[in-house]
């Protein structure tokens, strides 16, 4: 597995009709993710995440990222089945937001077990709630698709409130939301995306009334019962919103000693062509690095990307965008609003890397 699943697993332990262009290459009759119902929670599955980010930009020209992932964590525990006050699910999430003229990343982190109205999963439909956070669709039964995400943290200063309207459909990742993330065919999950969300909404900041903000953000939705390779040790990951409407995935799982044990990602044009990269088509290379003084971790932010779609460089828009989260699902890991650069290095979109396995090893 990927992203998500090892940032909790510490702690814890064609497409479908309307889905868009990206065709199974295995001609497979039955899609892996299946829509609309696949929008909701898979308790069955060992994890689960919802994970939105996105970047923001007030009137006064102040640009901020934003990240909320929610995650559901099957225990295991069979007893606990048999109780009201159950321990079968877990719920973690995690807030943030990049103040980059402040030059400060805010986060926090909540966990709890599922139940009582405290932390809830729905299934079949979007609506992923811990205590007062919350990813819900309100999309009412005339409109597009329309999400809600609420976060607030009094010691991080910062809370907001966005809608965040579809403009596309959703994309299925790899082989029609079947993604491979390692070398055994056991490691897949099911994987949806949904890019180029138009967001708009409130921002507040240590207490003072909130202000105005809009802009893109980037959803993705992933389940999966697979364990990471053993030979990996992280990953690093880009979701980014290209200006044009067009979308751009790309991701790598790493070795010890730096190089690639499996690849891939996804392209999807402005007029909604996309395709899938194979595990040799995309290719990760660090150009410039920045060393965390808190973990002492050092992290690539500027990356060279080379994908089937193109040569782009990933270029962090602030350095220090570490966020710890020892205190609910056991990783330090980097999570941060970057720049996407055409071959030109003129600007073309933006959206978030993401880099595990820097700080230590993930553990299984």
């Amino acid at each position: 597995m990927r992203r998500r699943f090892a940032l909790f697993a510490p702690a814890a332990f064609a497409a479908a009709s309307g889905l868009g262009a990206m065709q199974s290459a295995s001609g497979a009759s039955t899609p892996a993710v299946d829509l609309p119902v696949d929008f909701g929670a898979h308790p069955a599955s060992r994890i689960e995440w919802w994970y939105v980010t996105g970047a923001l930009d007030a009137v006064d020209g102040r640009t901020f990222g934003f990240q909320i992932t929610f995650f559901r964590a099957e225990t295991g525990i069979e007893s606990a089945r048999e109780s009201r006050f159950r321990a079968d699910q877990l719920v973690f999430a995690h807030a943030a937001v990049t103040d980059l003229a402040g030059r400060r990343l805010r986060h926090d982190q909540r966990i709890a077990r599922a139940g009582f109205g405290i932390a809830e999963a729905a299934t079949g439909r979007t609506n992923v709630v811990l205590r007062d956070w919350r990813l819900a669709d309100i999309t009412t039964t005339t409109g597009a698709r329309r999400y809600r995400a609420v976060a607030s943290s009094g010691s991080a200063g910062f809370a907001f409130d966005l809608a965040l309207h579809a403009s596309r459909e959703p994309l299925p990742q790899g082989d029609a939301g079947l993604s491979r993330k390692g070398p055994d065919p056991e490691q897949t999950s099911r994987y949806y995306s949904e890019p180029q969300l138009v967001a708009s909404g409130t921002l507040g900041l240590d207490g003072k009334a909130p202000f105005a903000v809009a802009g893109r953000a980037w959803l993705d939705h992933e389940w999966s019962d697979s364990l990471l390779d053993a030979s990996a040790v992280g990953w690093d990951w880009i979701g980014m919103n290209l200006n044009d409407g067009s979308a751009l995935t790309a991701f790598r799982l790493r070795r010890a000693d730096g190089s690639a044990l499996w690849a891939g990602g996804s392209f999807r044009s402005a007029t909604g062509d996309a395709r899938s990269f194979g595990p040799d088509e995309v290719v990760f290379t660090p150009v410039r690095r920045w060393t965390s003084a808190a973990s002492k971790a050092t992290y690539p932010v500027r990356w060279q990307v080379t994908t089937p779609a193109g040569a782009w460089t990933v270029d962090a828009l602030l350095d220090d965008q570490e966020l710890d989260a020892l205190a609910s699902t056991g990783a330090v890991y980097w999570e941060g609003l970057s720049a996407l650069l055409d071959a030109n290095g003129r600007s073309v979109g933006r959206g978030y890397l993401e880099m595990t396995g820097y700080a230590n090893r993930l553990v299984l």
